[in-house]
């Protein structure tokens, strides 16, 4: 079989599976990883087409972990044509104490958050140096501004720096980097102030990752920035 193959971390919900949707339609083999075992086989089995969905069990904040999820994808597939970068995690967080979560649950965020990505990018980038691929990372568009007492916001400045550094070192290699970055998506990590306000559905940033993927091998879409019809930039 010549259909490219897709590998998605945080694959079972939200940005992950609605782009997994998204990719199967358009004739993407697929690879799937996530932490939750029993998620993340339900989802599959909806997506059906068994022999065309790999999912793989991986916490990516843990490097052997994630590449043994590339090596497992190179094993059964024989490549990889493009890697989302998409698993995170997200905690309330306040410097001066005032709200949000213990500061001993904030490492895990930081790590799957900014290790993750980078760890990933590791392990598939000779990957895809082989098949001229695509790396596309989810950042977010409180990484592109201030938030006051965000230590999640601050993580996603890192991804856009990591992002920028990737896309540097992968000159002349055919490689292509995109970093999606997005305002408030309707998904479960929505902190609950932030209920009401306008949201995007997990689709609606589907598209863009398709729309990404799917230019010439010349055309490289550094950054895609997506928010809700109304949302406040600096929210």
């Amino acid at each position: 079989m010549n259909d490219p193959v897709l590998l998605i971390t945080g694959g079972s919900s939200g940005l992950g599976a609605a782009t997994a949707v998204a990719a199967a339609r358009a004739g993407y083999r697929l690879v799937l990883t996530a932490r939750g075992v029993d998620r993340l086989a339900a989802f599959a089995a909806e997506l059906g087409q068994q022999d065309r969905v790999l999912t793989l069990p991986c916490d990516v904040g843990d490097w052997d972990q994630i590449s043994a999820v590339v090596a497992k994808t190179e094993d059964t597939f024989g490549r990889i044509d493009a890697v989302f970068a998409n698993a995170g995690s997200s905690v309330g967080t306040s410097f001066l104490g005032r709200s949000g979560e213990d500061p001993q649950l904030w490492r895990d965020m930081v790590v799957t958050n900014v290790c993750g990505p980078a760890y990933t990018a590791r392990a598939a980038l000779p990957a895809l140096v082989r098949s001229g691929g695509h790396l596309v990372l989810t950042g977010s568009a409180s990484g592109r501004g201030v938030r006051p007492g965000s230590l999640y916001s601050a993580t996603k400045w890192a991804v856009t720096g990591l992002a920028q550094a990737i896309r540097a070192e992968c000159v002349g290699t055919g490689v292509r980097v995109t970093i999606i970055q997005p305002g408030l998506v309707d998904t479960d990590a929505i902190p609950a102030d932030r209920r009401g306000d306008p949201k995007l559905e997990p689709a609606d940033v589907a598209r863009a990752v398709l729309y990404a993927l799917a230019q010439p091998s010349t055309v490289d879409v550094n950054e895609i920035v997506i928010r809700p019809v109304g949302q406040d930039a600096y929210k």
